[in-house]
């Protein structure tokens, strides 16, 4: 186990975890949000990794939003700052060419509902409660709450969700589309680990040709988006995987795909 101060992050077949450490509540702040992008960049040139999960220490939250205590004393500069690094952070894991999960085991609020929203998956404790509440501290929210959350779930939910600042519970957030699934507390993880397991077992380039079909096609229009699936589909048809793939399937096996 290697650990950052605030962040620590296992290895174990081909599946890294990441886990927020600063509990009870893994508040956000700067420092936080600096290792976890710089973590990101480290698992994503590790080859023994395929898939990756963030989840929050302790089973109260994921993360209950940003250090308020923190930001209470920042400057319009300083806050500027942390807004830059915490986009950075994001972007950077919504922009991985590997699948991310949250398994998120408890609050994910104001920031931590937005970091669990740049995850391609998101799977909730029945204890999961999510929130954008910035609204009541007379902000909005800055890590990319009101352009992902749309995206996912459509606006007028979206804007009910952030113009209220309300908390909902975790069959609520499953209902309106928001997470993949909700589980027991004590499945959260292994759960996320079973998706991860079998997410580590597809072919590399395709799954990333997939990623950034889906992720910047639905910033695209529709024209643009099909041009660029069709280039991500000649990336991957022109890899040994899928040349393995077809040959598996003619043959009636499972393919040993090698990511390349």
């Amino acid at each position: 186990m290697n650990q950052y101060s605030l962040v620590e992050v296992s290895v174990e077949n081909q599946v890294a975890i990441v886990t927020l450490n600063r509990p009870p509540f893994n508040p956000l702040n700067k420092e936080l949000f600096s290792k976890v992008y710089l973590l990101m960049e480290e698992l994503e040139q590790n080859q023994e990794v395929r898939v990756i999960i963030i989840t929050g220490s302790g089973e109260k939250a994921f993360a209950a939003g940003a250090d308020i205590n923190e930001m209470v004393q920042l400057d319009f500069l300083a806050m500027s700052e942390m807004s830059r690094v915490s986009r950075k952070a994001f972007e950077k894991i919504e922009g991985l060419s590997k699948p991310v999960i949250a398994a998120i085991n408890g609050l994910a609020l104001g920031g931590g509902c937005e970091l669990a929203l740049a995850c391609d998956f998101r799977i909730s404790s029945e204890k999961g409660k999510f929130a954008l509440p910035e609204i009541n501290l007379g902000i909005i929210p800055g890590g990319g709450g009101t352009q992902r959350l749309q995206r996912i779930i459509g606006q007028a939910r979206a804007k009910e969700l952030l113009f209220f600042g309300e908390m909902i519970s975790a069959a609520q957030a499953y209902d309106y589309g928001i997470v993949n699934r909700v589980v027991p507390q004590e499945e959260v993880l292994p759960v996320a680990r079973e998706w991860a397991l079998k997410l580590a077992e597809k072919p590399l380039i395709a799954m990333n040709m997939m990623k950034t079909s889906v992720n910047a096609g639905a910033n695209s229009d529709l024209d643009s988006a099909l041009y660029l699936e069709t280039a991500c589909f000649n990336s991957a048809f022109a890899s040994e995987d899928r040349k393995e793939g077809m040959k598996a399937f003619a043959e009636k096996r499972k393919p040993n795909f090698v990511g390349r």
